[in-house]
């Protein structure tokens, strides 16, 4: 039976987190940020199996380092919202490519819908744990990327009290589509709810 699971939650210098850090970490990858000098090397971390830029459809991907230390340079508060994660859980009854493939859908979705770039990691459930949880985690900008390409605007609809809500119902939804679709296609019968 597929396991349906989506959350979303934001990276906040409040918090003491950066995107840099935070994208070096999901994506295993080394990521200096040029804000702050910090290193976050996680190139040792096992369990990523496959991680990939994302942008808005017509707009080029831009590589992770670089658009991470662009997210970090275009806040200059304290306590700024500098990336949003969405956690995503993928079936199990799907393979490999099918599961890169859902988590490729679900980002593209969501870079169309608010017009950010990101990055996403797929990843390989632990080896202590459940050995059906692959996930993916979907880092994204929380400002919208220009026709040039540039990080303009903030996506405030999600920031907002009354729309945000209503913006994490459609995700939630949109999810819910796409990983059903994905396992019709792959003539599954388990459906998520």
């Amino acid at each position: 039976m597929a396991i349906y699971s989506a959350s979303v939650k934001t990276v906040s210098r409040g918090g003491g987190r950066s995107a840099t850090a935070a994208a070096a970490y999901r994506n295993g990858e080394e990521i200096t940020d040029e804000r702050t000098g910090e290193v976050h090397d996680y190139r040792r971390r096992t369990g990523v199996e496959h991680v990939a830029s994302f942008a808005p459809e017509g707009m080029a991907p831009q590589p992770s380092a670089e658009l991470w230390n662009r997210a970090e340079a275009a806040e200059v508060r304290k306590n700024a919202r500098v990336a949003r994660e969405v956690l995503v859980a993928l079936p199990h009854e799907l393979d490999q490519v099918q599961r890169r493939e859902l988590a490729k859908s679900i980002a593209q979705g969501l870079a169309d819908r608010y017009g950010t770039a990101g990055t996403l990691a797929v990843h390989q459930p632990d080896r202590e744990g459940d050995n059906r949880n692959h996930h993916v985690h979907i880092l994204m900008t929380t400002r919208r990327l220009d026709a040039s390409g540039q990080l303009g605007e903030k996506t405030r609809e999600l920031d907002d009290v009354k729309r945000g809500p209503q913006e994490v119902e459609w995700i939630r939804a949109m999810i819910e589509g796409r990983t059903n679709q994905s396992l019709e296609r792959a003539g599954l019968e388990a459906r998520v709810d």
